[in-house]
């Protein structure tokens, strides 16, 4: 009694309308740092009279410490009588799901509670129904009070970022879930738009799109799909009658091509007793090739690799196991007896010749590579070596590339390093080691920008495919695992397009990426997968594609005993030329000669439109330079064995070159009626088996 007579003696003077707007003010505040909104008494949840009755009894406490000497009005049990009804009545107030709501809420701090309860009387409200848009809300107020409390957090920061960032927040700190607070936090930074971000976090989590009627932005469908016109390049291999059968491809375990290709001849390294030969087809000789066809047969070892000159098609460079490199020049219209004289003879190696390839811009400047670990420059229309690169690399050399200009080259070793050499300097520019951790061989070129793109393995035996800027070589720019194949890839690049092909030696695919100039650089376009494995591979220059077909690659397939064209075409519906897909590329003129290129002097490609149709052709014919270097100086350096013998040989007078020109005429004269009597035999062949059938 005493107790109470103390309580109505200091209870304040003031109505009970005013304590309640006191208290009610006292529980929003707190409420509306969160989540912005405010809450009607009538609408708070059973669980928050409580709360509000603990704060009315410290409400009352502090009053009476504070203002003691206040007058009373109505007695304590008078509103503690009223708070019961209240409580009564919103006992049976009809809300969706209470058990559920009050399992997710146990074990939450009461914050969290009048947060919640806040947000589905907002949704309950009338007032607040009439404040909020109806165009993106309308159709999920059915299901909405049905989620769950995360889906809820989910669903408000998407339709209110900054409300919504405060409220997982909050919650994430009240379950101690620093995962939540991180994914809303990245879930806000991707939406840029509120209403998209509303819309698409909807659909993909709740899967309601029938609720929404949205179409994506441009930018949004941009960030999804990369524009590229190479994305739908497909390959597909000729018809039978086109390949070449019937051929015994070698069988040298030297990671090498195999095969050279240019837009007149095919050659391809086969099979030979007593030595090593490769055998040289016109493209248009398809079909079964007999085994009596003349090849090129004048190394005494297996030849290893093969490269026709850039500059002439008729020429072509071999290197074999006898440790020499040789320099060939075939007829016009292809071989019609065997060939075992080559035009010179390059000698200086101590081992085996596994690598040559010529210079891209400089007349016959031809680089060779051998198992002694040195790299030899030559001069092909001298026949002497004019640069040799001596104890650069300590183990094997599995690839040597030139650069666009050919000012630089590029090696990749067996000691697992990648370097850039000045051939002319005779100095390592750059180099990386361990480029790929791997023990099996790898590959690197140049691409046309100066970066370098290599191939290899990783020390789990994955291949990997790595591109590297020239002046920083520390760290990759990009490092893509592809398989766990055993075969080597060979990489061919296009600089026109910026499109690598790899083929692997011993796969039935051909994949293909495009190399950009945005992260992550490298970007897989597609695979051409057939049945049978692939011995080796051959590829067509730029030239001596199609255009009309839309043709931006050719391959010549390896197998045991074929060789299968195959062709990469972007599909396009108009039949006009494609600028997009046939810039300007290299032509067959040289932009220097060889002692320039020794003197000093770059020069980069010089380059031809294809818009006309540079097509294999006769018209290819009369682009050959007959008078080169090649024809005159190297055909005295056999005659004469010295330079100096070379240079006191006396010049040719104009009768004798006219007779020489009388005689050249008639020869190929007679090379044309030779080969239109072997056609006129071939289609008489064939209609006697016909008859005899």
């Amino acid at each position: 009694m005493r107790k109470k007579k103390v309580k109505d003696s200091t209870a304040p003077a003031v109505d009970t309308g005013s304590v309640k707007s006191e208290e009610s003010l006292q529980v929003t505040a707190d409420m509306k740092q969160d989540l912005c909104v405010t809450l009607h008494t009538e609408n708070m949840t059973p669980d928050q009279p409580d709360n509000k009755l603990v704060k009315e009894s410290d409400g009352s406490v502090s009053e009476r410490d504070e203002s003691q000497s206040t007058p009373k009005s109505r007695p304590v049990s008078e509103l503690i009588k009223e708070t019961i009804q209240l409580h009564e009545k919103l006992q049976h107030q009809d809300r969706p799901k209470p058990a559920e709501v009050k399992s997710d809420e146990q074990g939450q701090s009461v914050k969290v509670a009048q947060m919640k309860a806040a947000f589905d009387s907002a949704q309950k409200s009338p007032d607040k129904a009439v404040e909020r848009k109806p165009s993106m809300r309308k159709g999920v107020s059915d299901w909405l009070p049905e989620l769950s409390v995360k889906q809820r957090l989910i669903h408000l920061e998407l339709a209110k970022p900054k409300e919504g960032a405060g409220l997982a927040t909050e919650w994430g700190k009240s379950t101690q879930s620093e995962r939540a607070v991180s994914a809303s936090r990245q879930r806000l930074r991707q939406r840029e738009d509120s209403k998209v971000g509303y819309a698409l976090g909807c659909v993909i989590s709740f899967g309601f799109r029938e609720h929404f009627n949205f179409s994506p932005s441009e930018d949004m469908i941009r960030r999804v799909v990369r524009q590229s016109k190479f994305r739908h390049v497909f390959g597909q291999a000729v018809k039978n009658d086109q390949c070449y059968d019937d051929i015994r491809v070698s069988r040298v375990t030297w990671d090498s091509a195999l095969c050279s290709v240019n837009p007149k001849f095919v050659a391809l390294i086969v099979d030979a007793s007593g030595g090593g030969a490769f055998l040289v087809l016109p493209l248009h000789k398809t079909g079964r090739i007999d085994k009596s066809y003349p090849t090129v047969c004048g190394h005494t070892g297996p030849v290893l690799d093969i490269d026709w000159c850039p500059h002439n098609d008729q020429v072509i460079a071999s290197g074999s196991e006898d440790c020499t490199v040789m320099v060939w020049q075939i007829p016009e219209n292809g071989l019609v007896t065997a060939m075992s004289e080559p035009v010179v003879v390059l000698e200086g190696h101590s081992k085996r010749v596994g690598i040559i390839t010529w210079h891209p811009t400089a007349r016959n400047v031809l680089l060779s590579a051998g198992c002694d670990n040195q790299i030899i420059i030559w001069n092909v229309g001298t026949g002497e070596a004019m640069i040799t690169l001596e104890d650069m690399h300590p183990d094997v050399i599995y690839s040597v590339c030139w650069n666009r200009n050919g000012s630089l080259i590029c090696t990749s070793c067996k000691d697992k390093a990648v370097r850039v050499i000045d051939p002319r300097k005779e100095m390592i520019v750059a180099e990386k080691e361990k480029a790929h951790e791997g023990a099996r061989p790898m590959r690197a070129i140049f691409l046309s920008d100066g970066n370098i793109l290599t191939t290899g393995f990783s020390r789990m035996s994955e291949r990997q495919l790595s591109l590297w800027n020239m002046q920083n070589m520390e760290e990759p720019m990009t490092v893509n695992e592809m398989d766990t194949s055993n075969g080597v890839l060979l990489p061919f690049y296009d600089p026109d397009t910026n499109v690598v092909y790899l083929c692997g030696k011993g796969d039935s695919s051909i994949r293909y990426f495009e190399i950009t100039d945005e992260a992550p650089y490298v970007h897989f376009l597609n695979t051409f997968a057939t049945k049978e494995p692939q011995r080796g591979m051959g590829y067509m220059p730029k030239r001596g594609l199609d255009v009309n077909k839309c043709e931006i690659a050719r391959f010549y397939k390896l197998h045991e005993r074929k060789c299968e064209p195959v062709v990469m075409t972007v599909p396009r519906k108009s039949d006009l030329f494609q600028d997009d897909l046939y810039p300007d590329t290299a032509g067959p003129d040289p932009a220097l000669e060889a002692e320039e290129w020794f003197e000093g002097k770059n020069g980069d490609p010089i380059l031809i439109s294809l818009k006309n149709g540079y097509v294999p052709g006769k018209n290819r014919e009369f682009k050959v330079v007959k008078k080169n270097v090649l024809d005159s100086k190297v055909n005295k350096n056999s005659e004469n064995s010295t330079p100096a013998n070379k240079s006191a040989s006396p010049t040719p007078s104009i009768k004798s070159e006219a007779k020489l020109e009388e005689i050249l005429k008639e020869i190929k004269s007679l090379k044309d009626l030779v080969s239109s009597q072997e056609k006129r035999i071939i289609k008489l062949e064939e209609q006697m088996s016909k008859i005899a059938i």
